[in-house]
């Protein structure tokens, strides 16, 4: 039974997989996808957020750190359960895979684009508010949306699973709250810190 069940959830995988990569084919996803997945990359929205704490003032400085924090928790879980699971790219394991980027890492599950981009999207997108017809809202939706695309691209262009992009979803936002969680204790060490070299600063004068 349950080798039955684990059986039929890759066939599920592979299924849905061809109807995103094959059955959605078209031109302008093709040049578009490529692009848009490499908004995805760790480094993009560790970019993203370097912006924030150059220009963001003060709040754009702890939004950065609230997001540089949650990718690197994501990209550490993603990387572990890479290891420990092993799972070839679709690329690697079927036929007739349209594969329109260049790939060198082998492993899939988790997908690391999508968890790194749910990461940072949810961290930005619950700390800031965007105003639309006299009624403010947080900018975690549209946000959200642009991540999921992210993730749509990864099996458009071959080199995930939807089960890869749904985990790797996950991992973002766990990761995202795992970072909020701990952001009293994050500011008040900060704050903590800069106290304590004051105090020597002025002992020293």
């Amino acid at each position: 039974m349950y080798n039955f069940i684990l059986t039929e959830i890759f066939n599920q995988n592979v299924m849905l997989f061809y109807m995103i990569n094959h059955g959605l084919d078209n031109n302008l996803f093709d040049f578009i996808m490529p692009l848009i997945t490499n908004f995805g990359s760790v480094i993009a929205w560790a970019g993203i957020c370097g912006l924030l704490f150059i220009f963001g003032g003060e709040k754009g400085k702890k939004v950065a750190i609230l997001g540089l924090a949650a990718l690197f928790i994501s990209n550490v879980i993603v990387y572990l359960l890479k290891f420990i699971i092993a799972e070839p790219r679709p690329f690697l394991a079927l036929h007739n895979v349209d594969l329109l980027v260049t790939e060198s890492e082998a492993y899939s599950f988790p997908s690391g684009h999508t968890a790194s981009s749910f990461a940072a999207a949810t961290i930005i997108g619950l700390k800031y508010k965007f105003n639309f017809k006299e009624k403010s809202y947080r900018l975690i939706y549209p946000l959200l949306a642009f991540a999921g695309v992210i993730g749509f691209s990864r099996i458009y262009i071959g080199v995930h699973y939807p089960l890869d992009v749904l985990f790797g979803a996950i991992v973002g936002i766990v990761s995202a709250l795992l970072a909020l969680k701990v952001e009293d204790n994050i500011f008040v060490d900060k704050l903590t810190h800069t106290c304590l070299l004051d105090e020597l600063n002025q002992e020293k004068i």
